[in-house]
């Protein structure tokens, strides 16, 4: 396991590099904050050992910024000058453990023990989350790798994400993998089609309403940005929202807080929003449809999910996930597909991506015979 150690004394970083080293830890180190963080973000480290006093970018900010990047490696703030209320602030901004100089051999060894078997429940966590909720996204190919990293980089982080795609390209499953690796994840995901709300009821349905506050408010009503409180609301499809309704969601974002339909009392809400959406919304916003500073505070970070015919190399994994699921919901026999059907299907165009080749695949296990062929695909779906 690789350990970095980041302090500006050498004396301190050769003495505990050398005893790590002894132990079996492969150690690099960093004179200041500034070097330990471009290290961190260009390696993969079990543990990381950091002083607080330091010059050009000190401890306290070092943790803020790998808080903020997503990394999930523990953090040991080490300092000669340490009391409780500095301990107890490393631990609040997100420090594995606070440790006072001269460091203590034992106390070290322990807390590196501590602090990988935390990681590693971590990862086995965030495993079982996307085995239970299926969620795990099939596919090798380089764009759905690079989704999956820029996941792994945001998904700890409050960041804003915006994510665009066409129809049926899994925009949902990513905004939901964002959920459940978040620290999140225990709250509510609430998500919202703003295409398919009329006008008239989106402010209603996102920021709810007082009983009497129109003809048929017969009670009051928790809208969407509180039912998600502590957790994260998904806005797909935010470019068929009406120009009304976005002030109103630009004013949550701005304040964290909101009035419901007909009363003047305000509500603290602590949401993260991803939003989703099939269309350009640079060209909604020059067409006067999309309001720009909506758009800035939406996309902090943009996640774009391509087309399967940009992924068609996935297409054979896919069609096994979906037999295996298939099969499993309705308890019809699994079947294969012939290597000439899947080439077949490979050379398609799919307009309606990954959503148009799942209901393909169904009719084929239907209609089609003990091994789909070729001709199977020629007469069902061609």
């Amino acid at each position: 396991m690789k350990v970095l150690i980041v302090d500006d004394e050498r004396a301190i970083r050769n003495s505990l590099g050398e005893i790590l080293t002894d132990e079996g830890y492969t150690v690099d180190k960093a004179e200041d904050g500034a070097i330990g963080l471009e290290m961190a973000c260009k390696d993969k480290y079990g543990v990381i050992f950091c002083d607080i006093k330091m010059p050009n970018m000190d401890g306290i900010e070092f943790l803020d910024r790998i808080s903020s990047e997503g990394f999930d490696t523990p953090v040991v703030m080490i300092s000669g000058h340490g009391d409780i209320e500095t301990a107890v602030d490393c631990i609040k901004k997100g420090a594995f453990d606070f440790i006072q100089k001269p460091l203590d051999l034992n106390r070290i060894l322990i807390t590196i023990k501590n602090a990988t078997e935390k990681a590693s429940l971590t990862t086995t966590v965030k495993t079982l989350k996307k085995k239970v909720y299926g969620q795990e996204m099939v596919g090798n190919s380089t764009p759905l790798v690079h989704i999956r990293e820029m996941i792994d980089k945001v998904a700890a982080t409050d960041a804003r994400v915006l994510i665009t795609g066409p129809n049926g390209s899994g925009k949902e499953l990513v905004a939901r993998s964002l959920h459940q690796q978040s620290n999140r994840s225990s709250m509510p995901y609430i998500e919202v089609n703003c295409a398919a709300i009329p006008g008239e009821l989106i402010e209603s349905e996102l920021f709810g309403h007082e009983k009497g506050s129109f003809t048929s408010a017969i009670k009051q009503h928790k809208g969407k940005f509180e039912q998600a409180d502590g957790g994260t609301l998904f806005l797909d499809e935010i470019g068929d929202m009406s120009l009304a309704a976005q002030a109103k969601v630009l004013r949550v974002l701005q304040e964290k807080k909101l009035s419901r339909v007909g009363s003047d009392k305000d509500i603290e809400v602590d949401v993260r929003v991803v939003a989703a959406t099939n269309k350009n919304l640079r060209e909604e916003i020059a067409k006067g449809n999309f309001r720009e500073d909506l758009f800035h505070r939406l996309s902090v970070i943009v996640i774009n999910v391509p087309s399967l015919d940009e992924r068609k190399n996935d297409i054979p994994l896919l069609i096994e996930h979906f037999v295996k699921l298939l099969c499993q919901e309705s308890g019809m026999a699994a079947k294969k597909f012939s290597p000439e059907a899947i080439e077949m299907l490979q050379a398609k165009s799919w307009p309606g991506n990954i959503r148009e080749l799942r209901n393909v695949v169904e009719r084929l296990l239907i209609l089609g015979d003990s091994e789909i062929s070729g001709q199977n695909v020629k007469d069902y779906v061609m």
